[in-house]
């Protein structure tokens, strides 16, 4: 039986899996990719590394240096890839978890296809990527058109020419228009007015949104994105896109008609294609045997450490990559934290044994 399996390896799994090796925790990583990278292999061609907010560099491994232009689907797999390496990590690919249940002394992870393990205690790391969230809206079977969510966005060059529904009021979403709106006509519609920041994102910023994710998964919530408290923000490659109109937002519209959408006052307007820039939500259905979701719809963490990874239903359970450390940075943080409260856990275990 390992101490410890983690599930996952972005950059959450990868940070908790240095981590746990630095404090001697036997354990094994499981990731459903057929090679390192985690989401960030499944990124857009387009999307270079100087379109990404930031990527953080994993524990005691800079990252290297780039120029800008190099694509991030290609230069952060290959960072992951030589950290995997240099950490001599043990990751298992390619490994979809499909449930994890409660054995008593053990937690029983069990595969797709029918591989399992038991640990004393889990990592989930697998973030949001593989469960994209699109809104029903009525007609949305008879589109003509193409609908597609970000993780189809593919080459930018595919929409020239065609007219492009937006939706969404996200970070996604103003960074495809800034990409969209100088190569063809767009539409921007979001469910509520955008909120936009004007003034310095600075470090206390940064801290003080992140405190505001992180009550939400201490009472039980579900996780809202840090982007959600911090506010829009245009970047200067998105500024000619502004200059076009592309962030002249319009409120949702009511259906969707075989040639475009309809507003509930009458409004119409033909499109070629619905972008559906509508996030995610967290990967954690393989958890549900464990019964961790609080009445309020989300995974309550919560421990004595000022940013906790541990389930309140079963503290055998940590999280990362979830509510605030879903970014690059909380992720490195909560790989730490995560780690050390898997130490704690053993250890509690080992005492009450003897």
């Amino acid at each position: 039986m390992w101490d410890s399996i983690v599930i996952g390896a972005g950059q959450a799994g990868l940070s908790t899996s240095f981590h746990l090796h630095r404090l001697g925790v036997s354990h094994l990583v499981l990731d459903a990719n057929a090679r390192p990278g985690g989401a960030w292999q499944h990124r857009w061609d387009s999307l270079t590394m100087s379109d990404v907010h930031g990527v953080a560099d994993l524990p005691d491994a800079p990252l290297p240096a780039t120029h800008g232009p190099e694509a991030a689907n290609t230069f952060v797999p290959a960072y992951f890839t030589d950290y995997e390496t240099r950490n001599d990590l043990a990751v298992v690919r390619p490994v979809v978890v499909r449930a994890v249940h409660d054995e008593g002394e053990a937690l029983r992870i069990e595969a797709e296809d029918g591989r399992t393990w038991h640990a004393r205690t889990i990592v989930n790391a697998t973030g949001t990527w593989r469960r994209p969230f699109v809104p029903y809206y009525p007609g949305r079977e008879d589109f003509a058109g193409e609908q597609l969510h970000t993780v189809e966005f593919g080459d930018v060059e595919r929409f020239r020419g065609r007219r492009v529904l937006v939706v969404g009021g996200g970070a996604s979403a103003v960074q495809f228009l800034g990409m969209l709106r100088p190569l063809t006509e767009t539409l921007w519609v979001t469910r509520r007015e955008p909120v936009w920041r004007t003034d310095e994102f600075d470090q206390d910023a940064g801290r003080e949104a992140v405190a505001l994710v992180e009550e939400r998964v201490r009472q039980g919530l579900p996780p809202r994105s840090v982007v959600s408290v911090t506010g829009l923000m245009l970047r200067p490659q998105e500024q000619e896109a502004a200059r076009l109109g592309a962030y002249e937002r319009r409120p949702m519209f009511s259906r969707i008609e075989r040639d475009g959408v309809r507003w509930a006052d009458g409004t119409f307007e033909p499109v070629d294609v619905i972008l559906w820039a509508t996030g995610f939500r967290p990967d954690v259905e393989h958890l549900a045997p464990l019964g961790l979701r609080s009445p309020l719809g989300g995974i309550q963490l919560g421990d004595t450490t000022s940013t906790s990874t541990t389930a309140v239903a079963d503290p055998r359970v940590q999280l990362v990559g979830y509510g605030p450390s879903a970014s690059t940075i909380g992720a490195n943080r909560a790989g730490r934290v995560a780690a050390r409260a898997v130490a704690r856990r053993l250890e509690q275990a080992g005492a009450q044994a003897s």
